[in-house]
């Protein structure tokens, strides 16, 4: 029996495209001389976004800690939307390294999402120098653990523009911005409006078996290299990552692809029975009344999920072909009943 493996979008095993390309990448030594292919990987990035310049960095929670440490002084508080990934799931970077106090504001207008009045509000005015400073308001689209919603351009520019107002830096994590952009209907340049940082990951989604990019103006790009440099993220030939990574953003106009993947299993999910959202991109979250034995209920169908809180999440992506999700389906309604029965215990 094949798993089916709905964990995440991270899951994906590299394509044959991809591998030849890692196989016959053109590499130097970045740290060096700059390694060609990261060159026009960075290049490319920064143009889809809008931007100056960017810097490829092996993982997500690396390009966020660097904005952070380029954002942030020790004792700065900086503000995100409550379950952001940079607060709970980076294991404390932006405390550790970069100085900061995290604020979580709360969901308030459905979830994920936050109002600038929040910001303006949360921001304060500046006081007495022993006063708390805030200094940054971190956003992040799509919120993954609000289940993949989306920050409207309408929205992103409200926030953005309340950040200014209060003097306050803006970095936005854009792990999955492509699935917002194919959700919206709006360019990545766009969706990075307004923001000083940006980071994308080319391993969500996208399938690259690794990276990911911060992108800024090209001062901020150097400072951000040299940081790197600290973490230990300095690549020697990052080109065989980069060449992935090229392949990768071939996939985006597929993406709308997997949001309806996901669309498809949610309807065959309420149709066993159980009550969810409609995903608005490819994450999906299902609550339950016991996410252990829900998980093992499905483990034993040969279908992988994790979960958020009493939820469980499927994530849909390449590797999930589009008529797996009906075979999905049907190991999952052999075991409905037992979760649901659970759920009314």
């Amino acid at each position: 029996m094949r798993f089916l493996d709905f964990r995440s979008d991270t899951v994906t095993k590299p394509s044959p495209e991809m591998r030849r390309a890692m196989a016959e990448a053109e590499v130097g030594d970045d740290v060096l001389e700059r390694d060609p292919t990261l060159d026009r990987l960075e290049r490319r990035l920064a143009e889809l976004l809008g931007k100056e310049a960017a810097l490829w960095t092996p993982t997500g929670c690396m390009a966020n800690g660097i904005a952070m440490m380029l954002h942030l002084r020790r004792g700065d508080r900086f503000l995100a939307p409550a379950q952001a990934h940079v607060l709970g799931s980076e294991l404390g970077t932006a405390s550790w390294l970069a100085g900061g106090m995290p604020e979580a504001l709360p969901w308030a207008v459905g979830p994920g999402r936050i109002t600038g009045d929040q910001v303006r509000k949360a921001a304060g005015s500046s006081g007495p120098y022993y006063t708390l400073r805030t200094t940054l308001l971190c956003l992040e689209n799509t919120h993954n653990f609000a289940g993949g919603t989306c920050l409207s351009l309408r929205d992103h520019r409200d926030l953005t523009q309340a950040a200014k107002e209060k003097k306050l830096a803006v970095h936005l994590d854009g792990a999955r911005l492509w699935h917002a952009a194919a959700f919206l209907g709006a360019s990545l340049q766009d969706l990075a409006e307004g923001a000083d940082t940006v980071s994308v990951c080319l391993s969500k989604g996208l399938g690259a078996p690794m990276g990911s990019l911060l992108v800024s103006t090209k001062d901020k790009v150097e400072e951000a290299r040299r940081i790197r440099k600290m973490l230990g993220g300095g690549v020697r030939q990052g080109g065989v990552m980069a060449a992935a990574g090229l392949v990768a953003l071939d996939y985006l106009p597929r993406i709308p692809e997997d949001h309806a993947k996901a669309g498809e299993l949610a309807t065959g999910l309420r149709n066993l029975g159980f009550q969810l959202e409609t995903p608005e991109t490819n994450i999906l979250l299902v609550p339950v009344a016991s996410v252990p034995k829900a998980t093992d209920l499905l483990k034993e169908r040969g279908v992988l999920v994790t979960h958020v809180g009493s939820a469980l999440r499927f994530i849909t992506h390449r590797d999930i072909a589009a008529d797996e999700i009906k075979e999905a389906l049907s190991r999952m309604a052999t075991c409905a009943e037992a979760i649901l029965a659970a759920a009314e215990a």
